[in-house]
């Protein structure tokens, strides 16, 4: 064998050898949070909104266009999401839950991570609490910031409402990191960083709180968008033949008003721009941390998740917020970037609780046996095929089912209900549950709705 041959042989088995080592290389995950952000996002189709950072990682990743939560409030979404297990009428109920009180042992996603040599940390909200599941979650306490409510505008607190809160906006003239998601973009870029030099697989989790009320940004995301121009709801009201269990969230009502009258049009419009310029300033915080992610030569090789944990109402049927089984407070923004896996957008229904056993497959773990989620990495290449017949979704007393054409919610055992056809009617206007037309498929539904309940429940069973 001639010298030049002998060297391309050992060039090539060199090549090998550093290709199977790159392929055996664990993927670092990082995990992006943001509170109350609903699909309103440029790459979902919001002609309004400028979220140029995270249009980009959809251009790059596989965006999820029905994509759903499983309680439509932060603290319940946030550990059925982490434990990958579904809610029931005694378990992930509220805002205050926390997955280690209401699903004690059961093993949490950065846990998984953990057992298997991965550095986890936690900046921001990401747990609703964040001592919740931190010891055994966690390699360091999870950092927050401070008083994600904090005001840096004297004007904003010299009137408080009930509750003892100030004004529901301000937009002074502040740096990025005057307010925590700042100083949480930041720290996590410092945590990159550090998992750079360290050389071990990472998962980290970086948690926004806006565009979560009180609508509190600087100035410059205020300034990208002029109120007047700003569409509101054509809709605002109540759903025709809504059932008395349908309600708004009263959130909103904590805060002081500023003498708006909550059913104007200068209302809505104020609103409207605070969620728009809350919503562009995570989003340049999302882009800060994915640029240095980037700069450190991290993301060939880093699995980027960005999710968010409930919908949001923007005045729709008159209601601000989440707090209902509507598909506006269930349906949520999720993508997911792998390396190495085509970009594109897949229309298949799938859930928060979906995320566990997809990310433990990507990275080569077994799912834990208390996960009942389902893993979607099939869609990462084949963006077409169906996944789930139906996503469940419940708050109080509504289990809900959302397919590809309906939502539907049975309260209170099917005392009352719910469905729209998302297909005629996609701002869910008229409640069509009781015209004889739709009963079978309101039947079909409701039997989909216990099927799930009852899928929820068996776990609690077998405990």
């Amino acid at each position: 064998m001639s010298l030049i041959k002998q060297t391309d042989t050992l060039l090539l088995t060199l090549l090998a050898f550093c290709a199977s080592g790159f392929s055996q290389q664990k993927p670092n995950i990082l995990f992006i949070a943001i509170d109350d952000l609903r699909p309103e996002l440029g790459c979902y189709g919001s002609a309004q909104v400028k979220t140029p950072h995270i249009d980009k990682l959809a251009s790059e990743g596989m965006l999820f266009t029905r994509a759903y939560c499983q309680v439509p409030v932060c603290g319940a979404s946030r550990a059925s999401l982490m434990t990958g297990i579904l809610p029931t009428l005694e378990r992930f109920v509220s805002y205050d839950t926390k997955a280690e009180k209401d699903a004690p042992g059961a093993m949490t996603l950065p846990e998984a991570f953990k057992n298997a040599g991965y550095t986890t940390l936690s900046n921001g909200k990401i747990f609703h609490h964040k001592a919740d599941s931190q010891d055994r979650s966690w390699s360091k306490p999870a950092w927050q910031p401070g008083d994600n409510m904090q005001s840096h505008d004297p004007e904003t607190t010299k009137r408080l409402s009930e509750r003892r809160r100030g004004r529901i906006f301000e937009s002074p003239d502040v740096p990025d990191n005057a307010y925590g998601d700042g100083m949480t973009a930041e720290k996590t870029i410092e945590d990159l960083q550090r998992l750079k030099q360290s050389g071990k697989p990472f998962f980290l989790a970086c948690g926004f709180f806006k565009p979560h009320l009180p609508f509190y940004a600087p100035k410059k995301y205020w300034d990208l968008y002029d109120r007047e121009m700003i569409d509101i709801a054509d809709n605002r009201q109540r759903p025709e033949n809504a059932p008395a269990p349908l309600k708004g969230s009263g959130e909103f009502r904590s805060y002081h008003l500023a003498d708006f009258d909550e059913n104007s049009e200068d209302f809505h419009r104020m609103m409207r721009h605070g969620y728009l310029a809350c919503t562009s300033y995570v989003d340049k915080l999302t882009g800060d941390v994915l640029a240095e992610l980037d700069r450190l030569g991290l993301a060939e090789n880093t699995i980027v998740v960005l999710w968010g944990d409930h919908g949001f109402h923007l005045g729709e049927h008159n209601f601000w917020g989440k707090h209902n089984t509507m598909h506006l407070a269930t349906r949520v923004p999720l993508i997911v970037k792998v390396p190495g896996k085509r970009a594109g957008t897949t229309t298949s229904i799938v859930e928060t609780s979906d995320l566990f056993p997809t990310l433990c497959a990507l990275a080569g773990l077994a799912k834990p046996g208390t996960v009942q989620g389902r893993d979607f990495t099939p869609l990462l290449d084949h963006p077409g095929k169906p996944f789930r017949e139906a996503a469940y979704s419940r708050y109080m007393n509504g289990d809900a089912v959302i397919t590809s054409r309906f939502s539907y919610t049975s309260y209170n055992g099917g005392k009352s209900e719910m469905l729209y056809d998302l297909e005629k009617d996609p701002d869910e206007n008229v409640n069509i549950a009781n015209k004889p037309k739709y009963a079978r498929r309101r039947r079909g539904d409701e039997e989909a709705a216990q099927r799930a309940h009852d899928r929820g429940q068996s776990l609690t069973a077998s405990r």
